[in-house]
């Protein structure tokens, strides 16, 4: 067994990244501080072909040397856009057609195992502040809401991780709609 060198991973251009398939989810970000999280969150999108990114409150944006340390460059091919009001933005999505879920334990989440998304449904995601998570406000305007089951004695998971299960899950359920192009 060896290792396969950078050229040998077939990766496209930033150019054929942009006009290649995604599957029809959008990732929120809401009031995150870690530059650290926004950047691992934009490189895990990149690797699942996330259609964007939304950053929103407090969340900081590229350029910024932090964010770009984690990112690797995915602050380049993926689409993102900054909005102060989050709940501007949901109202916005919801009328294009997407369902609302915020990652969050509550009475009712849905285990992001068993669920089964709607496959002609677009998604959107809104991860929360590290220390709050989803605001009351948002939570009241969610369609439903994700939890990742956890078995230890913590919890929850840092952003980062969490974007990562859950983008990648999303990405098995989605994944017809990405052509090996």
């Amino acid at each position: 067994m060896r290792k396969l060198k950078i050229d040998e991973l077939n990766r496209i251009s930033v150019d054929k990244y942009k006009k290649a398939a995604k599957i029809p989810v959008v990732i929120v970000l809401d009031n995150i501080r870690s530059l650290n999280n926004i950047g691992s969150v934009f490189r895990t999108a990149d690797a699942f072909r996330i259609e964007k990114i939304f950053l929103c409150g407090i969340t900081a944006r590229p350029p910024h040397r932090d964010i770009q340390k984690t990112a690797l460059g995915a602050t380049e091919s993926v689409d993102w856009e900054y909005l102060q009001e989050v709940s501007k933005l949901v109202e916005w999505l919801k009328k294009q057609g997407y369902s609302i879920y915020a990652v969050e334990q509550t009475d009712s989440s849905l285990n992001i195992e068993e669920y089964q998304f709607e496959n002609d449904k677009k998604v959107a995601v809104i991860f929360g502040n590290e220390v709050k998570g989803v605001s009351e406000v948002l939570m009241n305007m969610v369609d439903s809401c994700l939890e990742i089951p956890q078995y230890g004695t913590k919890h929850s998971l840092n952003i980062s991780v969490s974007a990562g299960i859950i983008i990648w899950n999303l990405y098995i359920k989605f994944r017809s709609f990405i052509t090996n192009d």
